[in-house]
C-alpha cells in the first residue's frame, strides 16, 4: 500500500475515540459476570472488585507508572494519545452504568462480546497512534534495554495476573477470563498488520 496516505488529525481523532468507546463498553458484558482479562486492563478489574473502587480511577491510577517508557520508546505524541485515551476509557466506564444496565448474560456471550469489542477498539487505538498504556509499553521498554522479549514480560504478567485471580475468584471464572482473554489476542494478532496499515 505504498500509495496510502497517513490519517489526518481528524481521522486520529475519531478514531481513538471509537476504539476508547469501544473497549470501555466491553468492560461492561466482562464484568456483568465477574470475569477479568489480562493486561494492565485485568489487572484495574481485578483490583476493583478486592477494593470496591471502580475500574475507571484504578485503571488511570495504575497505568502512571507507564508513561515515562511510553515517552523515551514512543515519543511524545504516542504518550500524550495514551494519556488520553486512558481517561476516555476511564471516564466512560465511570459513567455508563447510569445508562447502561445488563440483567442477564452468559459467561460465552460476556467473553465473545469483550474479545471481539475491545479487539476492534485496540485496532483502531493502535492504527492511530494509540494504545491503552501498561504492560506492552514497559514489555518493550525492556526489550529495547534489556534484550528480554516483550511477549515473554507480557506472557509472564499475565501468569501471575491469572494466578492471583485464582486465590480470590471461582475457578470457572478464571477459565471464562482466559477464553476472553485468548480471543482478544486472536483477533489484535490476525488483524494488527503494521505492514499493510498505516499507523498514524
Amino acid at each position: 500500500m505504498s500509495d496510502a496516505k497517513k490519517h489526518t488529525a481528524f481521522e486520529n481523532l475519531q478514531g481513538i475515540l471509537t476504539g476508547g468507546f469501544l473497549c470501555a463498553a466491553a468492560i461492561f458484558p466482562l464484568t456483568t459476570v465477574g470475569l477479568i482479562t489480562g493486561q494492565t486492563a485485568g489487572l484495574a478489574v481485578l483490583l476493583s472488585y478486592l477494593t470496591g473502587y471502580g475500574f475507571g480511577p484504578i485503571l488511570f491510577v495504575v497505568n502512571l507508572p507507564f508513561y515515562l517508557p511510553a515517552y523515551f520508546r514512543m515519543g511524545t505524541k504516542f504518550t500524550l494519545n495514551t494519556m488520553a485515551t486512558v481517561v476516555l476509557v476511564a471516564i466512560i466506564t465511570e459513567l455508563a452504568p447510569h445508562y447502561i444496565t445488563i440483567t442477564k448474560l452468559h459467561p460465552l456471550a460476556a467473553v465473545l462480546l469483550f474479545g471481539t469489542m475491545s479487539g476492534a477498539g485496540l485496532l483502531a487505538i493502535f492504527r492511530h497512534g494509540s494504545s491503552l498504556g501498561g504492560i506492552g509499553i514497559l514489555a518493550l521498554y525492556l526489550q529495547d534495554k534489556t534484550g528480554f522479549r516483550a511477549g515473554w514480560t507480557q506472557l509472564s504478567f499475565d501468569a501471575a495476573l491469572f494466578l492471583a485471580a485464582v486465590m480470590v475468584m471461582p475457578i470457572t471464572l478464571v477459565a471464562w477470563s482466559m477464553l476472553g482473554a485468548l480471543i482478544l489476542n486472536i483477533v489484535i494478532a490476525v488483524n494488527h498488520r503494521p505492514d499493510r496499515y498505516i499507523a498514524m
